[in-house]
This record gives structure tokens, C-alpha cells and sequence, in this order.
């Protein structure tokens, strides 16, 4: 992407919090938007339990999580697509308004393959929005501290919905799952309405990059974006990631069994993650702007594996508690800083692609950690939380810019200088 003045070497960047506050409407309506969809999100959260409601098995909720995860990885494949060729907004509105219309059979059905296969579609459908709401943040702001600064509100707004939509799911499941799916359709649907209705696209600036293919007449694909060996390194370190943070949900309530505690400590914990991330994130990122994205990254990574690798050694509620503490202190730095790195990486044709490929990395990581995670720990404890440890490392490994490359740009600022 083309660089601003405040992105240049030797330019001083405006503050977190003035960029922040210059957020452009764009920013603040799709962040609406999200919060509207995640707050009635309850499909993902509670499908397991509704099933087994119904007197599924085990087995046939699997079926039915598989499903859903290789609808994931695909919608967000079509999603990175369509933003790219469509534009945003509808892709935004085709996605929430799909979704709706899927999510409302849910509790009409009793077969399970249908049920398996609707909950597939519904995984590819819920997914297409995710690259068109990402690529239209990059599109509404310039330089790396506003992008930042979009974000860190983006993911807070998030972070906001999935807690209120727990605690409204949970109510409505306790009185009936029809409602339960019926809401989480009206939510889809409301959330298509609001972008609809209040959102536009950014207008589309013509670039070096366009010319070049219209004279060529060779298409922009998935293809191109693979060339790109930062953007691959990128993806590699966030499967790693995802491996290290979701044992978070997999290791962690086993090793809390196993030293003797309790469902409600392992949900005091996990309590209190989500509650240092929603006071804490946005001050810890304005802490981190100022520092090159791929050291904020490295760091952070190495601090969660850390964290969740200490895990292993600690044998009460105490020392968990420290743990708990590490490790959400590196998914607080990583976070919002991740998903604008990858943002200023994109040329301005292929935003949506680049992230669709990000969507691809993050549910593969997501949906095969805890099928792995689960496995090493069945060899032994010791075998997952050193696995863990290993996988941080590799993650900050690939955050950091190749060797040549960091090089080059460190010769680059001496010359700007």
C-alpha cells in the first residue's frame, strides 16, 4: 500500500489516543455492526449443547463442528473474493443477510445430515463478511497509527458483543433454543440492514498495480497474494499463534482437572481473561503503536507461549492465576497490531484476498489446535505444554522480517535519515 507522511523513517507518528479520536464514520459504523452480530452470535457458541439436547451423540456433534470449521475456511476464501470484486458493503450484506435466512431452520430440523450440512453453509456464509469488514477498515484510514487505532475499537466492539451475547444465549437457551437461533437470525439481519442502509464504500482510487494488469489483461488472484513471502511468513506465524492460544481452551481445563479444581475455577479464570482484555486492550496497544509491528508481534507471541507453557508447572489456583496474567498480557499486545499489520502489507487491488487468506490461516488454526492439543496431552501433560513453548517460539519466529529484508530497511531509515 502507498505510504503516508507519518508512516515515512523520521516523521513523527500523531498519538494513539489523537488518532483515535479521528476515526473517520466508516470505522465507527461497521464497529456498530459488529457489535450488533456478535452480541447474537450464539450459533458457534451453543450448537454443542443444543445437540446435545436433541440426544446426539458426542460423535455427531463432531460431525456437525467439522462441518461448520471447513465452512469457515471457506467462506473466508469467497468472502476475501467477493470484497475484492463486488465491493465491501454488499459483500457485508450478502453475508449477514445468508446467514439469517440459514440460521432460522436450525431448530426446524431433526435429521442430522441436513443439520450437518446446514450448519456447513451457515460456517461459509457467517465467515464471507469477516475479509470485506476487515479490507473496509484498511480502506477508511491512512497511515499505521489510525489503522491501529480502527483496529483496536474493531476488536474491542467485539470483545463486547461475544460477552453480552454469552449472557443473553445462555438466558435464552435456558428457555428455549428456538428463540436462542431465532435471535441469532434477527441479529444477522439487523447487522445486513445497518451496513445496508448507513454504510458506503470508500471510493476506489485507481493504482500502478491495476494498470499493469489491465494492460497484461492478467487477473488478480489468490495466486499473486502467495507470492508475496512476507504475507506467507505472516500466515505461518498466525497458525502458530492460534496453536499456542487456543490450548487456552483445550490444555488448560484438562490441566485444571487434573490438579484438582473445579468447572467454576477454570471459569474464574477464563472470567478474568476476558475481563482484563476489555479494560485493558486498547491502553496496552496505544502503549505498543510506536513500535515496529513485527517486534510488538515477536514479543507478544513469546510472552502468550510463555505463559500458556508455564501452565504445565503450576499445580493451584495461584500460580494459574499468574499464568493467566502472562499470557492474556501477550494476546492484549498481539491482537489489534496483528490484523493492522497485515492491513498496511496489502496492495490496494488485493486487500480483500490478503485478508481472506488471513480469515484461512486463523479458522485452519482454530479448528486443527484443539484435535492436536487434545492429542499430546493424552500422551502426557508435559508433551502439550512443551509443544506449546516450542510453537511461541516459531510464531515470534515468523513474525520477524526476514534477515535480507531487515536489513535493507534498516539501511533504508539511515539513508532517510
Amino acid at each position: 500500500m502507498s505510504t503516508t507522511a507519518s508512516d515515512q523513517p523520521g516523521v513523527d507518528k500523531p498519538r494513539f489516543r489523537d488518532a483515535l479520536r479521528d476515526l473517520p464514520g466508516r470505522v465507527w459504523i461497521i464497529s456498530f455492526g459488529i457489535l450488533v452480530n456478535q452480541v447474537g452470535n450464539f450459533l458457534p457458541v451453543f450448537i454443542v449443547l443444543y445437540l446435545t439436547n436433541r440426544g446426539y451423540s458426542g460423535i455427531a456433534s463432531g460431525f456437525v463442528l467439522a462441518a461448520s470449521g471447513l465452512g469457515k475456511v471457506l467462506g473466508n476464501v469467497v468472502g476475501g473474493y467477493l470484497a475484492d470484486k463486488i465491493g465491501r458493503r454488499w459483500t457485508i450484506v450478502l453475508s449477514a443477510v445468508t446467514t439469517s435466512g440459514l440460521t432460522v431452520f436450525v431448530p426446524f430440523l431433526d435429521a442430522l445430515p441436513l443439520i450437518v450440512v446446514l450448519v456447513g453453509l451457515i460456517g461459509v456464509t457467517s465467515q464471507v463478511y469477516r475479509p470485506a469488514a476487515a479490507a473496509l477498515l484498511v480502506d477508511s484510514v491512512s497511515g499505521d497509527q489510525q489503522r491501529l487505532a480502527a483496529f483496536g475499537v474493531f476488536r474491542f466492539t467485539q470483545n463486547v458483543g461475544a460477552a453480552v451475547g454469552g449472557v443473553i444465549g445462555g438466558m435464552l437457551a435456558n428457555t428455549s433454543y428456538t428463540e436462542l437461533f431465532l435471535g441469532n437470525a434477527a441479529a444477522c439481519l439487523l447487522f445486513g440492514l445497518v451496513i445496508a442502509a448507513l454504510l458506503r464504500d470508500v471510493p476506489e482510487q485507481p493504482s500502478d498495480q491495476d494498470d499493469a494488469h489491465a494492460q497484461t489483461g492478467r487477473s488478480v488472484g489468490y495466486r499473486e497474494a502467495l507470492a508475496d513471502r512476507v504475507l506467507v511468513r505472516f500466515l505461518v506465524m498466525t497458525v502458530f499463534a492460534e496453536f499456542v492460544y487456543i490450548q487456552s481452551t483445550v490444555g488448560l481445563p484438562l490441566h485444571v482437572n487434573d490438579v484438582g479444581l473445579s468447572e467454576r475455577d477454570f471459569g474464574f479464570l477464563i472470567g478474568l481473561n476476558g475481563l482484563l482484555v476489555l479494560t485493558l486492550e486498547l491502553p496496552i496497544t496505544a502503549v505498543v503503536s510506536r513500535i515496529r509491528p513485527e517486534y510488538v508481534l515477536a514479543i507478544g507471541n513469546l510472552i502468550t507461549g510463555a505463559g500458556l507453557a508455564l501452565t504445565g508447572l503450576a499445580d493451584g489456583m495461584t500460580l494459574l492465576l499468574g499464568t493467566v496474567l502472562v499470557w492474556t498480557l501477550g494476546e492484549m499486545i498481539t491482537s489489534s497490531v496483528s490484523m493492522a499489520y497485515l492491513g498496511s502489507l496489502a496492495p490496494p487491488h488485493m486487500v480483500g484476498r490478503y485478508q481472506g487468506l488471513y480469515g484461512v490461516a486463523y479458522t485452519t488454526g482454530t479448528g486443527i489446535s484443539p484435535l492436536i492439543g487434545g492429542a499430546l496431552y493424552s500422551l502426557g501433560s508435559w508433551v502439550l505444554w512443551g509443544m506449546v513453548g516450542v510453537a511461541g517460539v516459531l510464531s515470534a519466529q515468523f513474525s520477524l522480517p526476514r534477515r535480507g529484508a531487515a536489513s535493507k530497511a534498516n539501511k533504508q531509515e539511515t539513508i532517510d535519515d
